[in-house]
């Protein structure tokens, strides 16, 4: 991978010697499995005299022309690079490639459909894989305009930033070699884009299953919306549903940013073994395939899908009209993208309670990641392309957009998006850092920001708020004091613009209503509330009741009291979600012990009305069970869970989300000979649960609980797979595979895993999440020395993704406590001998290790429980 860096010193050098104007890209898709031609013409303007380079990643360069004169390919090319001696002031450069198709995600990515055999590819070029397909610029401030020309079997749909022009053109005597049937070739022209970065433009190809719509933008035109999917899915595409929630998007952005929608078209396209959630490429979106469901899903996972359909429609303006400098903004394209989407979401689709799942999911995500030793600020430093491909994360996303709702609620949300409009029309179409938004935003509030941004944006950590209550003898608050708790490894005090909420239990209706609400500044290590004195003291009291701020709280200890006797009684989802986020805080930080977690989860979950909430609570709890609990008692503990998981989905409404969930929870934590006979007559129907249908993915998760367990194995997997011959089947079976519970299953697994080259992204992810799937865990043993030795070799062979995948996905976590192995030990050692290592490689294994390091401490707490 070193040969694939690229610096952000190199590329701020590039930026002052040259200026893209064009790209012109032929692509021939018809030549074969492995690579496809690729012929790039770029025109860029120089610095006469200087020397430069251009990206590509390609195995095989034929031609390279600069001006008319033909360079040696053999002295210009190497690595992931062509260099560019004496430039003159307008240039023209022909680049003639074969380039390779992918199976990683990355690239052009080339799967073939085990239904019909057919070939589907897509393109992802985020954060620096359009050079695997042309030769280009790499670097987001390097703008031009793109014109693409794709060759392709004739029967294929081809999609690209713009529309195409006309119709394909049959290629005369054209032949289809790149697999599935052929029908001859075609050659497909596309209009030229407005300038954008490299990263957003996109190629997908195959013979994609097409449904469209149109809508009026807010100048009067008519924007024509495609939805795509492969053929084989077809009969499970929503369409009606996924453009509903795209209209209400348009309508919603184009009205809060003042700006119409910039491109000429907008297509959403499902495409298979996506490592992401979608990719914002300009007016061509693409997404992970498994938000077609073609089985019953939970309502978070529906929920999801529309907030990421806003998250990638918010792109198309923040992002791709305008876009970051470098890589260290980031955060500016994935916060504000995250939070516009999230309020969208709330304010213009069915999920009103969108907000109450950002709290959930998101802001748990951030305060996570924030507590890692490889924690950094917002505005993070980005000093290679190595560092950006581990920092698309919590703080990123979440933290972000959780600073950007609170300071939208210090500086006014009018004021808020009066700056933002004035940004894009100042800035469309071009590049941006963090001042140019801060500039707009200061102008619009009247408020200072350098402050603001200097604690928020620019030091990293998160702090803690607990309330310090005084009362009399009739219950009357006599002092009232938010305190502010700092980590040492970041002793930054904040600001926090929050609001205090008071909650009493109606004896009517035994209910939790809010009583009490007040809005406040709170700053420095103590905040006096002087406006609560002489109030009566409510049962249950919030420092951050509307999670305006972004802070980790505590409750006092009746608070916490009045919390666990009435979880299930608040009338709104939001407060309940946070006193839920302050019990696991609280948990993970070794405060409580993880079995009162879990007690309370399992005691309360049924009356938790958020799918969303729902889902991270079983999360959550599998975390507790696994980790958490101290050693001698985790085996009881889990088995007693799983009981009680079972007894909840046996009572749950029939046909409920909360239904589905508990069962899928139960037969992942099946391991007792009575559990997986439960299972079983699930699988096969001897008992049926009213209104739970066992679908197809349903059965799969069953089936693998049980050849986890040891009750099923090869033959039931093939026979599954047999009646679901399918991409997504074949991902569950290599899943299940990988959890049978014998040595030579996990050896296999490792093997293809580690070793192999020849998995694609999907099933080697699959095959993970199955490797690790263990009742017994000395059967992850004889992986924990192999692990550390492999890590260099992975690193530098394998994709980014594909090596993120190993080192976060096989490190021995299960094996933090089993006195057989000293992981911990194990982890420091490595990093001790590896001091040179990549330092987005020695990130990771550190944030594993900080892994194992909280679930000791949480163990410990556990083990002192009464």
């Amino acid at each position: 991978m070193p040969a694939e860096n690229l610096t952000r010193a190199e590329a701020r050098e590039r930026a002052s010697v040259v200026s893209p104007q064009s790209y012109d890209v032929t692509l021939d898709l018809t030549t074969g499995p492995a690579t496809f031609a690729s012929r790039s013409v770029v025109r860029f303007t120089a610095t006469p005299g200087a020397s430069t380079f251009i990206d590509l990643i390609a195995p095989t360069v034929h031609e390279v022309t600069l001006n008319g004169r033909a360079l040696d390919v053999a002295d210009v090319v190497a690595d992931s690079r062509i260099r560019l001696d004496d430039l003159a002031a307008d240039n023209e450069l022909v680049v003639v490639a074969d380039a390779a198709y992918m199976n990683t995600g990355e690239g052009l990515h080339r799967f073939v459909d085990p239904v019909d055999d057919e070939v589907y590819l897509y393109s992802q070029f985020e954060v620096a894989d359009s050079r695997r397909v042309f030769a280009v610029f790499e670097q987001p401030d390097l703008k031009a305009t793109f014109t693409f020309t794709v060759t392709a079997p004739a029967h294929w749909v081809v999609v690209s930033n713009y529309p195409q022009v006309g119709e394909p053109q049959p290629v005369e005597g054209g032949v289809n070699r790149n697999g599935g049937v052929d029908k001859g070739t075609a050659t497909w022209r596309f209009e030229t884009t407005p300038r954008i970065s490299s990263y957003i433009t996109a190629i997908i190809a195959g013979p994609y299953h097409g449904e469209h719509g149109e809508l009026t933008s807010s100048d009067g035109r008519t924007v024509p919306l495609g939805v795509y999917c492969r053929g084989s899915l077809a009969e499970h595409l929503d369409t009606d549903n996924i453009l509903d929630i795209t209209r209400a998007g348009f309508a919603f952005f184009e009205d809060k940013f003042g700006v119409p929608y910039p491109f000429a078209k907008y297509d959403q396209l499902f495409v298979p073994e996506f490592n992401a959630g979608a990719m914002e490429n300009a007016g061509a979106v693409t997404f992970l395939e498994s938000y077609v469901f073609r089985s019953k899903v939970p309502e978070a996972t529906i929920e999801r899908r529309a907030v990421t359909i806003l998250h990638e429609l918010a792109h198309m303006w923040f992002g791709d009209l305008v876009t970051m400098r470098w890589w260290d903004d980031l955060w500016l394209n994935e916060s504000f993208a995250e939070y516009v989407s999230t309020l969208a979401t709330a304010e213009a689709t069915a999920w009103t309670s969108a907000w109450t799942t950002f709290s959930s999911l998101e802001k748990n995500w951030a305060y996570r990641q924030d507590q890692l030793p490889s924690t950094h600020p917002i505005v993070a430093d980005m000093r290679d392309l190595e560092d950006v491909e581990v920092n698309f994360d919590g703080i990123t996303y979440a933290k972000g957009a959780s600073v950007l709702k609170q300071l939208v609620a210090w500086v006014g949300q009018d004021e808020f998006f009066a700056g933002v409009r004035a940004y894009f029309a100042k800035h469309a179409w071009g590049n941006t850092e963090l001042r140019d938004l801060l500039t707009e935003l200061e102008a619009t509030s009247g408020r200072d920001l350098s402050a603001w941004s200097a604690l928020w944006l620019e030091q990293a950590g998160v702090t803690l708020l607990r309330p310090e209550i005084e009362v009399d003898a009739d219950g009357t608050i006599t002092s009232f004091a938010v305190l502010q708790e700092v980590p040492d490894e970041h002793p930054v005090q904040r600001p926090h613009r929050l609001a205090i909420g008071g909650y009493d239990l109606d004896a009517s209706t035994g209910r939790l209503a809010r009583t009490l609400h007040l809005e406040l500044d709170v700053d420095g290590p103590r905040t006096e509330v002087p406006q609560l004195v002489g109030q009566r003291r409510p049962a249950l009291v919030l420092v951050n009741d509307d999670d305006l701020a972004y802070a980790k709280i505590r409750l006092d200890e009746a608070s916490l009291a009045a919390a666990i006797e009435h979880l299930g009684a608040f009338d709104d989802s939001l407060p309940r979600t946070l006193v839920w986020t302050a019990a696991w805080d609280a948990t993970r930080d070794g405060e409580t012990p993880a079995r009162d977690f879990v007690d309370l989860v399992l005691g309360n979950i049924l009356h938790e009305t958020d799918s969303s909430v729902v889902l991270v609570l079983l999360r959550q709890l599998t975390t507790s069970l696994d980790l958490y609990v101290a050693p001698e008692h985790r085996q009881a503990t889990a088995v007693a869970a799983a009981d009680r998981l079972l007894e909840l989905a046996r009572s749950a409404e029939a046909g409920s989300d909360t239904q589905l969930q508990l069962v899928k929870a139960f037969a992942a934590r099946a391991e007792t000979d009575a559990q997986l006979d439960a299972v079983a007559a699930l699988l096969d129907g001897r008992e049926q649960l009213d209104g739970l249908t066992i679908d197809t993915d349903l059965r799969w998760e069953l089936l693998t609980s049980l050849v986890t367990g040891g009750r099923a194995g090869e033959t039931d997997i093939a026979v599954q797979l047999s009646a679901d011959a399918t991409a997504t089947g074949q991902r569950a079976a290599a899943a299940a595979r990988a959890a049978v519970p014998t040595a030579e299953a996990k050896a296999a697994a490792w093997a293809a895993v580690v070793d192999g080259d020849d998995l694609p992204n999907a099933i080697q992810a699959a095959t993970i999440a199955g490797f690790g799937r263990v009742h017994d865990r000395g059967l992850l043993l004889p992986y924990v020395e192999p692990y550390f030795t492999a890590l260099a070799t992975v690193w530098a062979d394998k994709t980014n993704e594909m090596a993120q995948n190993i080192v976060l996905g096989l490190y021995p976590t299960d094996l933090a406590d089993d006195d057989r192995v000293d992981v911990l030990g194990a982890t420091d050692a490595w990093l001790a001998s590896q001091a040179d290592a990549a330092p987005a490689l020695r990130r990771l294994v550190a944030e594993n290790r900080d892994g194992v390091r909280r679930a000791l401490a949480a163990q410990e707490t556990d083990r002192r429980k009464a």
